[in-house]
């Protein structure tokens, strides 16, 4: 059970009981738009009970680096050995699991376990925020303030469902969810109930998990029929003008150009078309990648992120 919460909004003096006003009536016309979307007022008052103003959580969004890590570093640290082999502990122990999902979604099981690990290392670091709360507190922050009410209206919604607990719905400070760490609105667009017990619940129940993962994917126009791409290399002095995912050739031409496989040897690959990728820009690590790197960028819009995505996969082997 949560803790009943306490108002701590950072104003002081004579300011505080206007604060403190202000964030209820906040609150207030939160509960009139979630009742007007549908959400019974008895579920918005049992989770606004345990609803408070999170100032930390304002500090973490207006800290937001833009960059602090090079490809490299970012990539060293989101696919370590340990993960590599948690993952493939992973793809052994799920197996049945997720060849029931193939079937039913298209998504290499690989591919499925690689969002899983690198979205919350398998299901070990969902993130600790009570999800409404950090999501009010950004929304009354103003910064993203529609955006966030919606989420926030969002997880109402998943709550008045009957899908999770309130005191259950934990998450990142920013309100990614569970082990597939989507957002309130993605989880009711793409979570599903696989094992068909009537909740769709993506913090503990790992059919439900699995499925979720691979419906979004799929749904953002994954095929199944590729991989990601693979690192590359470039001849010296090579002509960037034409590199980007806004570029596309067909990898033979890529090889015509001097792009060669990382490993030593000519680009492969089953794909038509690839694009060349240079996360760090001229002299750093080249990526030869499909369509299914767009579409991993997609879920998240971060070059890192896909590749990190891509280079756990190919750990785990051809599952």
């Amino acid at each position: 059970m949560l803790a009943a919460p306490l108002l701590a909004i950072p104003l002081g003096g004579g300011t505080a009981a206007a604060a403190e006003g202000e964030w209820s009536g906040f609150l207030a016309g939160v509960r009139r738009d979630a009742v007007a979307h549908g959400v019974r007022a008895s579920t918005v008052d049992t989770v606004f009970r345990y609803v408070e103003y999170l100032p930390k959580v304002v500090d973490l969004d207006r800290a937001q680096p833009e960059h602090t890590k090079t490809f490299a570093e970012f990539i060293a640290k989101a696919v370590t050995p340990q993960r590599e082999a948690d993952g493939r502990r992973a793809l052994q122990e799920n197996w049945p699991l997720l060849e029931q999902v193939h079937r039913a979604y298209g998504v290499q099981p690989r591919f499925v376990v690689a969002l899983w690990g690198v979205e919350s290392g398998f299901g070990k670091f969902m993130g600790s925020y009570f999800v409404p709360a950090s999501l009010a507190t950004l929304a009354y922050d103003g910064r993203r303030g529609s955006l966030f009410r919606d989420e926030l209206i969002a997880a109402l919604r998943i709550v008045d469902e009957g899908d999770i607990a309130p005191a259950k719905m934990l998450g990142s400070w920013a309100g990614a969810m569970g082990q597939c760490q989507f957002m309130p609105s993605t989880f009711r667009k793409f979570a599903v109930d696989f094992d068909r017990d009537g909740r769709r619940d993506i913090w503990g129940d790992r059919p439900d998990v699995l499925g979720s993962i691979a419906n979004y994917i799929a749904q953002l126009g994954w095929r199944g029929n590729q991989g990601w791409g693979q690192p590359a290399t470039v001849p010296a002095n090579f002509d960037t003008r034409h590199t980007g995912l806004e570029y596309r050739r067909p990898i033979a031409q890529w090889a015509q150009l001097g792009v060669r496989s990382a490993q030593g040897g000519m680009p492969a690959g089953r794909e038509d078309l690839a694009s060349l990728v240079l996360p760090d820009g001229v002299g750093g690590q080249a990526l030869l990648v499909t369509d299914n790197f767009r579409t991993i960028m997609r879920w998240n819009k971060s070059t890192f992120f896909a590749a990190a995505v891509g280079y756990l996969a190919d750990s785990l082997g051809q599952g």
